[in-house]
């Protein structure tokens, strides 16, 4: 299964969610791919959408294999042996994506307050899955919310990155799990970056009840 772009995804997702039209859930994008998909399946379902920020940790020398994943509070998910890197390039890696993650709260909060999932079923919802490390991290940070419940929903994900997620969410929905996987991006048409500034159009635009 290949997507045209986000948008298309996303309409797919809420599909799949539409058991939850009705009951009020709180849709989480993991930023930033994660969050105009967010915007499409809260729109579906007639409810909220918010942020959930967190970071992937970035091994040294091959930024794009995860060591791990850090929230807003600083709580790290990691993996076991899978680097080897030292002490100091660690806390190093973990210290500039924590700076990050509060750069990016201060810039999305002044578009609005970050809303609870206290009470809620908690939908966080990201373009895809590689190695599961960033949905990790999002799911144990909402956790600390003490929502009814969390489901994780993606488009698209191996199947080790599944695993993992269902480890820590109450329930996992994901439309595509290839059996060969190198890169998100292989399963778009456009995988067109998302930037800050159109986060903050997304929020601004619930903010305003667009």
């Amino acid at each position: 299964m290949r997507f045209t772009n986000r948008e298309m995804a996303a309409r797919l997702l809420a599909d799949e969610l539409r058991r939850f039209n009705g009951q009020r859930p709180l849709v989480l994008g993991v930023p930033r791919g994660g969050v105009p998909m967010a915007k499409v399946v809260a729109d579906h379902l007639g409810c909220d959408f918010d942020v959930v920020l967190v970071q992937k940790l970035r091994t040294p020398g091959a930024p794009d294999l995860a060591m791990g994943a850090v929230d807003e509070a600083g709580q790290v998910f990691r993996f076991g042996a899978r680097t080897a890197v030292s002490p100091e390039l660690y806390a190093d890696e973990v210290a500039e994506q924590v700076a990050e993650i509060r750069r990016r709260r201060q810039v999305y909060s002044a578009v609005r307050a970050p809303l609870s999932a206290t009470g809620h079923t908690a939908i966080i919802v990201d373009d895809g899955l590689a190695t599961g490390a960033s949905m990790v991290a999002a799911i144990r940070s909402v956790r600390g919310q003490r929502p009814l419940r969390i489901v994780a929903a993606v488009p698209v994900a191996p199947t080790s990155a599944l695993d993992l997620a269902r480890a820590y969410a109450d329930e996992v929905v994901c439309l595509n799990t290839p059996r060969l996987f190198f890169a998100l991006r292989d399963f778009y048409d456009d995988f067109t970056p998302v930037d800050d500034s159109e986060v903050v159009a997304l929020l601004n635009a619930r903010q305003a009840g667009e």
